[in-house]
């Protein structure tokens, strides 16, 4: 039985991988009676007929046997046909490329196997451009060799963007490109999926357990609700665990709206290595803000890490953060981002007629107070200067003061962090690659990207920090230890308290039982050109030596500040005790964490490097046949002889791809993918409708109701 098979979308939707036609050829026009021996050859003939002449080509219709021989068949123009429109709002009709065009050719099979041509339709109802016939959709390819190039620099994490834009240059002009940036899209997206799988619940959960067989270390939790539709997830890698071990005392933790195809809030736990770069210690995606599921969260983190609480975490002013914290790290002592808060000041008070006075005086209150009582003054005198003791937002800050206010955390070790900018950093770099379709399984590839970047970095600091000196700019031996131990990046703050010794005045004010006790005054500048002389008191210990200041640089950041440092020369000190020399900074001690590998995804890597080596050898090749013609043609004819005997692999090949059907076995249950997460604030407003255009929306709703009834006689 025959079939009638009718192509409603009249160019192909798929991205096929095929050779740009070319455009010098002469074609002869199409006439009945031309033979050919296959549909592909009449195809090809009438795709470079159409380019040549400047129209687009569709296939219309099919009629084929029941074992698939096809027995005729009609290619037309691209503008053949006509549109329907199925817009809701009929005032903003979509644009149509079809307007009834009836150019075309019917081919048949005939007793030979080939196919004649039986009809021919030469004339178009419409203008046709030969130089404007790219911009059809089926002359749109992307060939084998671009198609490599858009992968290696998608693994690369380039942006699309970027990527498309160095083809158009490679091909000296857009005009030269087979092929638009919406291909090259349409192609990275399925070529994600050959490579990533579907981006669901099962995907991410068969990547997890994948890493997890390459490395034990790798450790991943995931909740699901009683639908088993998946909740929260949370994972980290096992270099992440091992850098815990020496750089997990401080940390900061924030949420951020990063776009996902389900708007899960990222979660990353970041902290800080010995050259004070951001290190990544583990991340979460999650559904909820709210206390509970930050509570799943930190219990997961505080089990990946071997139950180790860190010393201090960083967070934004979050009541359920908050919350959460108190319940799964009581011993950690909590700080609220302090850049968060002060950035709030323009909401709080910008409609208040001495806003500018105000926000001055909070700056000085916050960071001028180098001790609590100094603090509690200015602000207890700025509540009084402008009437604000009422105010229910300074209440609250005040009442939790000991959370933000840098006189009452510098006790804390806080490894010169202040805020969850780290956090932020974080997540900006996540940004650059993640879009509003980006799927679970694609974000936690991008993980992966994160984490080579930033151990990249890490080696680099390294290099520099074991190859290359910053000159002492002093001739205290005590900087030449600092040079000796730290990293460059922590040995440049110790020279910038060093530098500070300009604008310091000391005075010893006696000694009382071996401890010495000294006044340093500091012109600290406060603004642009004002500076502020403040007082600090250094006590010193002789044996063993001891030395602690007012300031507690030390204790917050853990470099020894300049009023200390300047008391210890003044006394004749030499040599800087060890408990002064943190382990943390230091350049010359191996770490457990370098030697652990971290759980990679390295499916591709054997297959790129087999490419690159035969690409080497061809580059050298098309160098020395470029030079003239006959090499360059002969050279042309031995490669179109190698291809038949290397043939593609077909696309439904799917031998890389992740399987994501259900297990069989009733242990193993599925995991569904997750909803999507409904975002805080208040939802967009519905657009306000003209009343033309409702009565408009009636009429047709009327019409289209009407045309749908169907009536049933009786005979």
């Amino acid at each position: 039985m025959d079939a009638d098979i009718e192509f409603s979308n009249n160019e192909c939707d798929e991205v096929e991988i095929d050779k740009e036609i070319g455009s010098d050829e002469t074609i002869e026009e199409p006439t009945v009676g031309m033979q050919f021996s296959s549909v592909e050859e009449v195809h090809a003939y009438y795709m470079k007929y159409g380019k040549k002449k400047g129209f687009g080509v569709s296939k219309r219709n099919i009629r084929q046997d029941d074992d698939g021989t096809v027995r005729w068949f009609c290619l037309a123009c691209a503008r053949g046909g006509t549109s329907k429109s199925t817009v809701a709002n009929v005032m903003k009709p979509r644009q149509t490329v079809k307007m009834g065009c009836k150019a075309r050719i019917n081919a048949v099979l005939n007793v030979g196997g080939g196919y004649t041509i039986s009809k021919v339709i030469l004339d178009h109802v419409h203008a046709c451009s030969p130089g404007k016939a790219r911009h059809f959709r089926c002359f749109k390819k992307v060939d084998a060799r671009v198609a490599k190039r858009l992968e290696i620099n998608d693994e690369a994490g380039i942006r699309l963007s970027k990527n498309f834009k160095s083809l158009v240059v490679e091909a000296g002009g857009y005009e030269n490109c087979a092929f638009g940036e919406k291909e090259c899209r349409n192609y990275i997206d399925k070529a994600r999926r050959l490579r990533l799988g579907v981006g669901g619940g099962v995907a991410l959960c068969n990547y997890f357990e994948d890493m997890q067989k390459r490395n034990p270390e790798f450790y991943y939790k995931i909740d699901v609700d009683n639908e088993m539709r998946l909740k929260n997830v949370f994972w980290a890698d096992a270099r992440s665990r091992a850098v815990y071990e020496s750089f997990g005392d401080v940390i900061t933790f924030d949420t951020t709206y990063l776009t996902n195809a389900y708007k899960m809030p990222f979660a990353p736990f970041v902290g800080v290595n010995h050259h004070g770069q951001s290190i990544l210690l583990g991340c979460g995606l999650i559904s909820n803000e709210d206390a509970d599921t930050f509570e799943w969260l930190f219990q997961s983190w505080l089990q990946c890490m071997n139950n180790q609480p860190p010393n201090a975490i960083i967070t934004d002013q979050d009541k359920a953060m908050k919350i959460a914290i108190s319940r799964v790290f009581p011993t950690s002592r909590h700080r609220f981002c302090l850049w968060h808060i002060m950035k709030k000041l323009p909401e709080k008070f910008g409609s208040h007629c001495r806003y500018g006075e105000i926000k001055s005086t909070i700056h000085r209150c916050v960071y001028d107070s180098f001790s609590q009582h100094e603090f509690d003054e200015h602000w207890c005198r700025m509540l009084d200067t402008y009437d604000l003791h009422e105010n229910a937002w300074l209440v609250s800050l005040y009442s939790d003061r000991h959370y933000w206010v840098p006189a009452y955390v510098r006790d804390t070790f806080w490894a010169g962090m202040s805020t969850t900018q780290r956090s932020e950093g974080m997540n900006a770099f996540f940004d650059d690659y993640v879009h509003s379709r980006t799927t679970l399984k694609q974000f936690v590839d991008q993980y992966d990207s994160a984490l080579r970047r930033k151990v990249e970095n890490e080696a680099i600091a390294n290099f520099n920090s074991f190859n290359t000196d910053i000159p002492c700019i002093s001739r205290y031996p005590l900087e030449k230890q600092f040079q000796s131990a730290y990293t460059l990046t922590k040995f440049k703050e110790v020279q910038e308290e060093l530098r500070g010794f300009l604008y310091l005045t000391t005075k010893e004010m006696g000694c009382e039982d071996g401890r010495y006790m000294f006044v340093v005054v500091d012109e600290i500048q406060v603004g642009n050109d004002l500076l502020k002389r403040v007082t600090f008191n250094v006590e010193v210990d002789q044996d063993p030596l001891d030395v602690k200041c007012s300031c507690k640089l030390f204790e917050f950041r853990g470099i020894l500040c300049r009023h200390a440092l300047r008391v210890l020369t003044q006394m004749g000190q030499h040599t800087i005790p060890s408990k002064y020399i943190l382990d943390r900074w230091r350049k010359d001690i191996k770490r457990k964490y370098t030697f652990v590998k971290s759980s990679y995804d390295t499916t591709s890597i054997d297959d790129a490097r087999r490419y690159d080596r035969i690409q080497n050898c061809f580059y050298e090749l098309c160098s020395n046949a470029s030079k003239a013609e006959s090499s360059c043609v002969k050279l042309i004819s031995q490669i179109e002889q190698l291809k038949t005997q290397y043939p593609g692999i077909a696309d439904h090949d799917t031998s890389n791809t992740v399987d994501t059907a259900p297990s069989t076995e009733a242990s193993t249950p599925r995991v569904l993918s997750p909803l999507v997460v409904r975002s805080k604030g208040r939802p967009p407003s519905k657009r306000k409708v003209h009343p033309a255009e409702k009565s408009i929306k009636k009429s047709s709703t009327k019409r289209r109701l009407h045309n749908n009834q169907v009536e049933v006689h009786f005979y």
